[in-house]
């Protein structure tokens, strides 16, 4: 088969521009597809040709295989490519795209298939001599049998949907007492979440670190892996930063690792890109005889960048060549593994704020230029609440593991967006944390340091002095030579210092410090946004204005972000408790739960479920019934 010309990638933000990087630079044509919210969308514009494929909503456009199909007749592309999420693990999918005589990037519908049910591929991965977590794979899913052999694993124990994903559908069980209660949980929240209440229990792992290897493989019954990942950092199941290769991985352990994972693929007949993921007990270091099967993603990963960067290679491209009945490239033999390559996801999130979203304008958007960065969005550009809050991925190489950690967390330290909130300095420090760059880690590593890592460090002089430079620039009389803004005392130097307010503190500047080039900016309301250590502070040269009493127990609960709502308690007339919920929020893959902010009745409700809202709207009133009053509380979990 000869290569083909166009390629439809069916897929939004950074990936859909990753994947036309490379396939201009093989000489193919590039078609975007868009909703309503992404149209002015960077990989809109970077794109030969571009279809709108209906509203903001995913479940009304990025998943509606019908539609990415006829884009792709109209546009005549030959090919799609599904990146990752959406319809990238949907079998079916690949069907319907093979059925309309398109070109299926990605593996075959029964690989996705064998591995798309948890208890059903580790059945599988069993036949095939790869190592599982031992655990309960049954059919019985009766209280009693799950129970009776939670009890023969032996506690503490892991209940996981068979279908599930991302954390969803998952507890852990310390003791029979709680048994029940956690597997009714896991069920219900697997039924909502995956249409399938069904599960399977496995050995709890006190310390686990999250290994995945790469694999490829083609049609002409070649497979091969591309080394190992560790993307253990992790916050609620999510990944945070990956890393390539795993520390503290000997050779023989790798040995063991890569090879069951090329076993798994070949027992699945894998064709194209794919991960397969295992958990390790680090318990006592990485050994082979305690790493085990997890599961399989059937698709190109977020983190595929760091693979890249050991191996000199272009997953992309090795994905096109494949899906055009095109060998490997290379034998496993002509594959090797060069230094050491880190990843880190840069969201659109507050870590100071239990990491709500944030969404808006990008009117300073400066990312590194000392790392690769792979971004779905430019200055100017908009953050949507209607998807993945990750704006950039920031990977790192270099010779040795220190050298790469020192490089990325200079290079997160460096990151400058306005007004929209990132996690830039949550990943420095998580980058600089002492038993993170000693390799002391697995998956509870960011949950148990969670306090310091989320606290923001105060300032510096040289941030305080490039924010009173800034502040004398832009005074009330208008932009002004620093000089001509300076006091003036006769035979005296003149005065330099200055007192600014941050989140309402005084504190005292000095303008005469070197700033050490930080980027200072003017901003509405007589602010100056300082970038420091990946954080924007924000200063003042005026106090706060004194609040009115009842503003923090008016009982007006606000929206904190555009957002649909996903779920709706509150009744007016209804008696409810401090810290009740009242309504789910569910924007950017997450849920943002608001619970009353004291005792009280509900006066109204202004909005219904399935409502989109705006940051700041009105969404319910409370009336107190005592004097137990405080602000709104809550908290968010990912969806």
């Amino acid at each position: 088969m000869a290569m083909f010309k166009s390629v439809l990638v069916a897929n939004r933000g950074e990936i859909a521009r990753r994947i036309f990087a490379t396939a201009r630079r093989m000489g193919l044509e590039t078609v975007a597809v868009y909703s309503d919210a992404d149209a002015r969308a960077m990989h809109v514009a970077e794109a030969d040709r571009a279809v709108l494929i209906g509203p903001a909503a995913a479940r009304d456009s990025y998943l509606v295989a019908e539609k990415i199909i006829a884009a792709a007749q109209a546009s005549g592309a030959e090919a799609i490519h599904p990146g990752y999420g959406f319809l990238s693990e949907n079998a079916d999918f690949a069907d319907r795209v093979a059925a309309a005589g398109l070109i299926w990037i990605g593996p075959p519908s029964a690989a996705i298939r064998a591995m798309g049910l948890k208890d059903a591929a580790k059945a599988l991965m069993q036949r095939a001599g790869v190592p599982v977590t031992p655990g309960y794979l049954g059919e019985d899913q009766g209280e009693a049998a799950l129970a009776a052999e939670a009890a023969r694993i032996g506690y503490p124990v892991l209940i996981k949907a068979v279908a599930g994903g991302g954390g969803k559908g998952m507890r852990r069980v310390d003791d029979a007492a709680g048994f029940a209660a956690a597997l009714g949980a896991a069920r219900r929240e697997a039924k909502a979440a995956f249409g399938d209440d069904r599960v399977l229990l496995e050995t709890y792992v006190a310390r686990p670190r999250h290994i995945e290897v790469q694999v490829f493989g083609d049609t002409h019954d070649n497979v091969v892996h591309l080394f190992e990942r560790d993307c253990s950092l992790q916050r609620r199941h999510q990944k945070v930063i990956e890393e390539a290769p795993a520390p503290g991985m000997d050779a023989a352990t790798r040995a063991a690792v890569t090879d069951a994972a090329v076993k798994a693929a070949r027992a699945v007949n894998y064709v194209g890109a794919g991960t397969v993921e295992f958990i390790a007990d680090a318990s006592e270091g990485l050994r082979a005889d305690r790493i085990w099967f997890m599961e399989m993603n059937t698709r190109l990963q977020v983190e595929h960048p760091v693979t890249e960067a050991i191996t000199g290679l272009d997953l992309v491209e090795w994905q096109l060549r494949v899906a055009a009945g095109e060998p490997l490239p290379l034998a496993q033999a002509d594959i090797r593994l060069n230094g050491h390559a880190v990843e880190a996801r840069l969201y659109a999130e507050n870590p100071a704020n239990g990491f709500l979203p944030s969404t808006g304008r990008l009117a300073h958007f400066v990312l590194p230029r000392t790392v690769r960065t792979d971004s779905g969005v430019e200055a100017g550009g908009e953050v949507s609440p209607f998807y993945d809050p990750m704006i950039a991925k920031l990977i790192a190489h270099g010779a040795t593991r220190e050298a790469a950690l020192a490089r990325l967390a200079r290079a997160c330290d460096s990151v400058e967006v306005w007004p929209v909130n990132t996690n830039a300095g949550f990943l420095a420090r998580c980058l600089a944390a002492p038993d993170f760059v000693a390799g002391d880690i697995d998956t509870g590593f960011i949950e148990r340091q969670l306090t310091d890592l989320t606290a923001v460090p105060a300032p510096s002089p040289a941030a305080l002095a490039a924010a009173a430079r800034a502040a004398m620039r832009h005074g009330a009389a208008g932009p002004q030579p620093w000089a001509a803004l300076s006091g003036f005392r006769l035979n005296a130097a003149a005065e330099t210092l200055m007192r600014l307010f941050l989140d309402g503190a005084p504190l005292l500047a000095d303008a005469a410090v070197a700033d050490a080039g930080r980027t200072a900016l003017a901003a509405p309301d007589d602010e100056i946004v300082v970038f420091e250590a990946g954080q924007a502070f924000v200063f003042t040269t005026r106090p706060p204005m004194a609040e009115d009493a009842e503003a923090a127990a008016d009982g007006q609960i606000r929206s904190p972000m555009p957002g649909r709502v996903a779920q709706l308690t509150a009744k007016a007339g209804e008696t409810v408790a401090k810290g009740q919920g009242l309504l789910i929020l569910e924007a950017m893959k997450m849920e943002h739960v608001l619970t009353a902010p004291f005792t009280g009745v509900i006066e109204f409700v202004a909005v219904a479920l399935g409502d989109q809202v705006t940051e700041g709207a009105v969404l319910i009133r409370l009336a107190a019934v005592d004097s137990q009053a405080g602000a709104a509380d809550s908290f968010v979990a990912p969806l």
